[in-house]
């Protein structure tokens, strides 16, 4: 099980660098589903392996990662259907 909650953290590190990377080359949109997407699902990650370790610190600031990410996928769709 340490293992795996391992192998969790270490893709939702390579992800979140992944999106930063992918922002600050302008491959992605900050507005855009994509971003959102990989921030919440490396948050996801990310809060697996602070509850493995009870690293509560982390584990806060990854779940507010993740909500912000949420919220902000609510108002992009919310917007998407509106045009329609």
């Amino acid at each position: 099980m340490a293992a795996l909650c391992e192998i969790i953290g270490w893709t939702g590190a390579f992800l979140f660098i992944l999106a930063y990377f992918l922002l600050s080359v302008r491959k992605l949109q900050a507005d855009g589903i994509q971003y959102q997407l990989l921030n919440v699902v490396a948050a996801i990650c990310l809060i697996i392996n602070a509850l493995h370790l009870s690293d509560y610190p982390n584990f806060v600031t990854n779940f507010v990662w993740m909500a912000i990410g949420i919220f902000s996928l609510y108002h992009i769709t919310k917007r998407i259907k509106a045009k329609r």
